[in-house]
C-alpha cells in the first residue's frame, strides 16, 4: 500500500457536495480513483477494438475461430503426449511426470 498526500482546490459548492456525498474520505477518494482507472482501461480497450476493426484484413468468422481453437488444442495434445516419454540419449530415457 502506498501513502500519497494530495492537495486539491475545489469551489465551495463542489467541496460541500463532495463532503456530503462522502467522497472526500480516504475510502471515497480510493473508490473514485478505482472507478477512473477502470474507465481508463475500458477506454483503452475500446480504442484497441476500434484499431483492430479499422485494420486491413477481413475479420475472423466463427468457423475461423473454431478452426484456430481446434489447432491449438491439437498441438497441446501432441505436446502433452510427446512429453510423457522423452528420448534424451540412446542410453538414457527420461519420463516426465506432472506434479
Amino acid at each position: 500500500m502506498q501513502t500519497l498526500d494530495l492537495k486539491i482546490t475545489l469551489s465551495d459548492r463542489v467541496a460541500r457536495e463532495a463532503l456530503d456525498a462522502g467522497l472526500l474520505t480516504q475510502r471515497g477518494i480510493e473508490r473514485l480513483i478505482e472507478e477512473a482507472v477502470r474507465r481508463e482501461a475500458g477506454r483503452k480497450l475500446l480504442d484497441a477494438m476500434r484499431r483492430l476493426r479499422d485494420a486491413e484484413g477481413s475479420p475472423l468468422t466463427e468457423d475461423d475461430i473454431a478452426a484456430e481453437v481446434a489447432a491449438v488444442r491439437a498441438r497441446r495434445r501432441c505436446l502433452c503426449a510427446s512429453s510423457q516419454m522423452l528420448d534424451v540419449s540412446p542410453d538414457l530415457r527420461v519420463e516426465a511426470t506432472t506434479a
